[in-house]
């Protein structure tokens, strides 16, 4: 038998066992490159406004058009990986986020630099959904957990370390150097790509060059949903209700449009962007619905930790990178512990003391005052992140263990589809409710000088992701297998 180069069994072939785990680590450096480009930016938009003379509310924009483009370009995976294989997917993602960060690095106008954002968040939503398919297809069930927590530790230290190191880069060498960060790691995943991807689809099949093209048509109705949800939750923040009830209205018609068209293609037997036959597995509906609700607990509070610590506790900016480092780390090291108990402990009980544990964090903030020991900070993150670690590992597998491998891609796909537009919508949410309790307490942001009731509003918001979390919970519970007949 004659094997063609960059095939499954060549490749397992020459580097034997350990095969899968330099497969693994291939597409981590990837995936860490995309999560990098999509957290270090943030430190770098004051000085991106002053260049560019930009508003705060268009410097926003480059973190906005990264998350939706990310969050719709999830959909196109599937379709990516049976039409061209793992490897000239994976390729061009990360071509494509090269590219990205150099064009945002060398732009001149500001247009360009959001032109390169919606680059490199294409780019990540393409490669983010790849390894959880790796995983599931690679790898033994008894082994998938290890395989997870060892690849979430990789990931999660990009996002824990690149804002610290952004920082540096933006004091010494200017905003541009945070777009030329992700060069390295880019040429370095394309080097692995090149050794360790195979060229095959997911289940070792040769990709179908003649296959049925893409549902452009989902894709468009998905597009313009995600923006209209999107744009009318920025709406209801600081716009009018009007446009704000327009646009929520047109993203609920999206919807609808989007579930009866992926259906009709179902019948017609047609591949749909979104297999809703995934939904008829109900481990798979219940962690769809704790991946949105965790997707917007976890954004949320990304969001709005920094600006508690920077505009109600009143700390620097460096004292809160500084505060959040110890978290980070702590989380890498608890994903890779929890890997571990995920091949032996139920899926449904790891989920839970992670939503437990995150819902504890956001409910103790509320005793942080003025006056509060740093520690205590430090202490409620760490808590949070440890949850975190719990989660992480844990929901994919739970949630997809039992599907049909003919559906696994979409799988990862779709739920990763759902953290996003969670996450996206969960900045938005928090932005609405913190505003309205400050609102209600009678004070605002713009105000010099925080007070105790300016404290006591960031209180009340974290309650409410307290709350979500809690209705995650009731929703991780029903992860467990069912018991068999």
């Amino acid at each position: 038998m004659t094997h063609v180069s960059g095939s499954l069994s060549l490749l397992r072939e020459r580097y034997g066992e350990r095969y899968r785990w330099l497969l693994l680590l291939s597409v981590m450096v990837g995936t860490m490159a995309s999560i990098m480009s999509s957290t270090i930016v943030n430190v770098a938009i004051p000085d991106m406004s002053h260049y560019f003379t930009l508003g705060q509310e268009r410097a926003q924009w480059v973190t906005s058009g990264f998350m939706v483009a990310t969050t719709v370009s999830m959909l196109t995976t599937p379709w990516l990986l049976s039409r061209y294989g793992y490897r000239a997917t994976y390729v061009g993602a990360m071509l494509l986020l090269l590219a990205g960060g150099v064009g945002g690095g060398l732009a001149r106008d500001f247009g360009l630099v959001l032109a390169a954002r919606v680059a490199e968040g294409l780019a990540a939503g393409v490669v983010q959904p790849i390894p959880a398919v790796i995983i599931l297809y690679a790898f033994q069930p008894h082994e998938q957990g290890r395989a997870s927590g060892i690849f979430g530790m990789g990931v999660v230290l990009a996002p824990a370390l690149g804002p610290s190191i952004g920082g540096l880069l933006v004091d010494w060498f200017g905003w541009r150097s945070i777009f030329f960060m992700v060069v390295p790691l880019c040429l370095a995943s394309l080097w692995l790509a090149y050794k360790f991807v195979p060229a095959s689809a997911p289940g070792g099949v040769e990709p179908n060059r003649q296959g049925e093209a893409l549902d452009w048509r989902g894709l468009l109705l998905g597009t313009v949903g995600t923006l209209c949800l999107l744009n009318g939750l920025v709406s209801l923040h600081g716009g009018s209700m009007a446009e704000a009830t327009t646009l929520l209205a047109t993203a609920v018609v999206c919807v609808a449009a989007f579930i009866a068209w992926q259906r009709r293609l179902i019948q017609c037997g047609r591949k749909p962007l979104m297999d809703l036959r995934l939904f008829q597995y109900r481990q798979f509906a219940m962690g769809s619905v704790v991946a949105f609700i965790y997707g917007t607990a976890l954004f949320g509070s990304t969001y709005l930790l920094p600006v508690y610590m920077q505009l109600g506790l009143e700390l620097s900016a460096s004292h809160v990178g500084t505060l959040m480092l110890p978290a980070g780390f702590v989380l890498a090291v608890t994903i890779a512990l929890v890997g571990r108990l995920a091949d032996r402990q139920p899926t449904h009980f790891l989920v839970s003391i992670g939503l437990g544990l995150l819902a504890l964090s956001f409910g103790l903030m509320v005793f942080v005052s003025l006056g509060s020991s740093l520690w205590m900070l430090v202490a409620f993150a760490i808590l949070g992140r440890i949850g975190l670690g719990f989660i992480l590992p844990s929901l994919n597998l739970g949630a997809m263990r039992p599907l049909d491998k003919s559906l696994i891609s979409q799988g990862s796909s779709a739920i990763g589809f759902l953290r996003m537009l969670g996450g996206a919508a969960g900045v938005s949410l928090c932005g609405i409710v913190l505003e309205w309790r400050l609102t209600a307490h009678g004070v605002s942001l713009a105000t010099g000088g925080s007070t105790p009731a300016r404290i006591t509003a960031f209180g009340e918001t974290f309650l409410m992701l307290t709350l979500l979390c809690l209705i995650a919970l009731v929703a991780a519970w029903q992860l467990r297998a069912p018991k068999p007949e």
